[in-house]
């Protein structure tokens, strides 16, 4: 009827875009474009969408909306799994996997880069200016009229990347004096605080760093993850931009118990992790049941070196928590313990890069990646339900 109004279609049942993502990320399937395809060509698919075809964009576009609720759900999901009894946190292994951001390391440019770019567009804009000026006054002479219509935009694009590098520049200055913040400089030294001539931003995602991963340097993130030893399990799980694993310890533990809602009894790392203030900080409650036990490597060790048997007798006296640590570790007991952490979170981090084939977020941003790495977790957690059922 004329003058009716007319709306687009009914939007898709959340609970329905929710099963796609999640049953896609459980068989491998992460980008909406391959999710499309599959609701074309796979019966699964094709049952859980109950006869509707949400293209890619609808699917990429909730992903990105909705990727808070979707972080929520690897807390849930979780909190069934303790729940019902399946597992209870005792020991738990806690290792970190460098994931590649959805951004090239290309796209990356260290601060003394930005400072000699930023001189030379600096000389160009001046050059432009005064061959514009130019242009226009010989014109003027000879049409009475400006024009000048190339070199504007020759202008403008120079501006425009100026303008990028500027902001790129005060943001690394920004990292670096909430770097010195954090190493325990007063204000007036961390406002004083330079960057280093190395240090990166990527235009891309400026939240990701270029680090050393299993392949080489890639620009990424470090994602990580808690796994109790039972059903292997992922119980604390968060992303990093740090390249090192030295700052994770306390982050990890506050993970596992907002997200499992229950305190390991022990800790299981490898020698990335180990630092007097880690191991400080494991012991640091005041009440004997909140302490964690810790299993941290102090060092690493060769293929074909023997470990040095546990020596006899007391510490030496102010022995420090790494050479306690050392010691711990040479023992019977300790070796046994902490031999079972490569069982437990290094096939994790297998089954979901090798075997589902995760090896890339698809969302930029800190937050965004966050969410999806949860979103990762909490797949993996139902398929290891599922499995020990």
């Amino acid at each position: 009827m004329y003058g009716e109004e007319k709306r687009g279609q009914p939007p898709y049942d959340p609970r329905l875009m929710i099963k796609l993502l999640v049953y896609g990320y459980c068989t491998g399937v992460f980008s909406s474009r391959r999710i499309q395809k599959r609701l074309q060509e796979d019966i699964p698919f094709r049952v859980l969408a109950a006869g509707n075809d949400p293209d890619f964009r609808t699917i990429s576009d909730f992903r990105k909306i909705h990727i808070a609720t979707l972080q929520n759900l690897f807390e849930q999901v979780l909190e069934m799994a303790l729940e019902s009894g399946a597992v209870k946190l005792g020991r738990v292994s806690v290792d970190g996997t460098k994931v590649k951001a959805n951004a090239s390391k290309h796209k990356a440019m260290s601060y003394g880069r930005m400072q000699e770019k930023q001189k030379q567009l600096k000389e160009e804009v001046k050059q432009l200016l005064q061959q514009a000026e130019a242009a226009d006054e010989e014109e003027d002479r000879r049409h009475g009229n400006k024009r000048g219509d190339e070199l504007p935009d020759e202008l403008r694009r120079r501006e425009t990347r100026l303008a990028k590098i500027k902001m790129a520049k005060k943001v690394v200055e920004q990292r670096a004096r909430e770097k010195a913040a954090a190493a325990g400089k007063d204000a007036a030294e961390a406002k004083k605080a330079k960057p280093g001539e190395k240090d990166q931003y990527n235009f891309t995602d400026p939240e990701s760093r270029i680090m050393k991963g299993g392949d080489g340097f890639v620009q990424g993130y470090n994602a990580q993850a808690a796994v109790e030893a039972e059903r292997g399990l992922i119980v604390g799980q968060l992303v990093t931009e740090a390249a090192n694993d030295k700052e994770q310890v306390e982050p990890m533990v506050a993970a596992i118990e907002q997200q499992s809602g229950q305190r390991p009894q022990a800790i299981l790392a490898d020698t990335g992790y180990c630092s007097e203030e880690n191991l400080a900080h494991l012991e640091s409650s005041e009440q004997p049941e909140r302490k964690i036990e810790g299993y941290i490597a102090t060092g690493k060790q060769k293929h074909d070196e023997r470990r040095t048997p546990c020596k006899r007798g007391p510490l030496p006296k102010g022995a420090t928590r790494v050479e306690r640590m050392r010691r711990k570790l040479q023992t019977k007991v300790g070796k046994a313990i902490y031999a079972a952490r490569k069982c437990v979170v290094e096939p994790v981090f297998g089954q979901i890069k090798q075997a589902r084939g995760f090896r890339q977020f698809l969302l930029r941003g800190k937050a965004k990646v966050q969410g999806e790495w949860a979103l990762v977790c909490l797949t993996h957690n139902i398929l290891r339900l599922f499995a020990t059922q």
